[in-house]
């Protein structure tokens, strides 16, 4: 089974290093050159990849460029969290903005937010029920313990 890791490009890599140090705990582990940084403590890593706006997205993009300001994407992160009001406190205070009012859901809390850079994310905070709230039909290992 393949690993898996994220890479977030940000035109501002000490901003983001900070929003995500201060946010969610997370801590930088290896550089890797001048323009990336792995942030660990996330349950996988996380590679901040410096890129400017209007870099090009690369060949299979149809020739787009890279943009931050909101955008949706398919991808985002959601983060699993035990105390989701000091969570909050806490990505505002980084700098990230709350998107509309925390939704109570069948396997928990959430709120939505988007960062600085045009990236949007969720904080989560799972009930007892988890995801299988949603069917009550268990899968596989109940995501409400974040792993």
């Amino acid at each position: 089974m393949p690993s898996l890791l994220v890479n977030i490009d940000v035109p501002d890599l000490a901003r983001r290093i900070a929003l995500y140090s201060n946010a969610f705990g997370l801590v930088p582990g290896r550089r890797i050159g001048a323009h990336a940084v792995e942030l660990l403590g996330g349950g996988v890593p996380i590679y901040l990849l410096e890129r400017q706006v209007g870099s090009s997205i690369g060949p299979g993009a149809g020739g787009g460029t890279r943009r931050y300001d909101r955008h949706w994407t398919p991808v985002h992160l959601d983060l699993i969290v035990d105390d989701l009001e000091a969570a909050i406190d806490r990505a505002v205070e980084a700098g990230a903005v709350q998107e509309g009012r925390t939704l109570t859901a069948p396997y928990g809390e959430l709120a939505m937010f988007a960062d600085p850079f045009g990236h949007g994310f969720c904080l989560i905070r799972f009930n007892e029920g988890g995801y299988d709230a949603l069917d009550g039909t268990p899968v596989g290992p109940n995501l409400r313990q974040g792993a």
